[in-house]
């Protein structure tokens, strides 16, 4: 390749000699023993390495931020794990339900939505339950009936919230629905917490933690409601 060429290659990608090391490092070299007719490149460096560290370093403010929230995330899930144990009473477990949950999470309602029948919620209504009818669950979520449900469901509220959260739907604009396995042979049954901000549950948000204390949680209703 002759030196037209060669000039015509750099000329149409200056990254060839930007990005390459040894390159650098030799036409560098060159300018400490030349006559000044060289053009200065370290400048050049320069601001090419203080923009490869800038970006460094916001990836790694990124990375430190993230794990410090997921780690946050996750003793408070551990802290509302272990108030859903400690009662020895149904009575207890809803209290620490609706008043220790909410405020270890940091939600503004919690919920336990059940399937009941009219008799079965005249006889068993309780500060935290919710009633709905056969198979509200599966409708409340958005799924048919005859098909399983999903464990998390993230999103803004709408005009069904009214079912669980009642005289507080107004307030509540997000919900995340937990559906919860209490025993085979059991009807279906729904933890639900719900935010008075719109973007606190949305659909592209991760569900790590939630699965953990819906595992959790459902183990620990089993007790009560078995």
């Amino acid at each position: 390749m002759d030196r037209a060429s060669i000039r015509q290659l750099i000329l149409d990608d200056p990254s060839l000699v930007l990005a390459d090391g040894d390159v650098m490092r030799a036409l560098i070299a060159t300018q400490d023993n030349s006559d000044g007719r060289v053009v200065d490149l370290r400048g050049v460096l320069l601001e090419r390495l203080e923009g490869r560290l800038g970006a460094l370093e916001t990836t790694h403010r990124n990375v430190i931020a993230a794990a410090y929230d997921n780690l946050s995330g996750t003793q408070q899930v551990q802290r509302a794990v272990l108030a859903i144990l400690d009662p020895t009473d149904f009575a207890g477990f809803l209290e620490a339900m609706v008043r220790d949950v909410s405020d270890i999470l940091a939600v503004d309602s919690v919920r336990l939505a059940l399937e009941l029948t009219e008799d079965e919620w005249r006889m068993a209504q309780a500060p935290g339950i919710v009633a709905l009818p056969i198979h509200g669950i599966a409708r409340y979520i958005g799924e048919h009936p005859d098909r399983e449900t999903g464990r998390i469901t993230l999103r803004p509220t709408g005009p069904h919230a009214a079912a669980v959260f009642e005289e507080e739907t107004l307030r509540i604009r997000s919900e995340a629905l937990m559906h919860l396995d209490i025993g085979e042979g059991r009807r279906q049954a729904m933890l639900v917490f719900g935010s008075t901000e719109a973007d606190r549950f949305a659909p592209d948000q991760g569900t790590d933690l939630l699965e953990f204390f819906t595992g959790c949680f459902e183990r620990a209703v089993r007790r009560w409601l078995a």
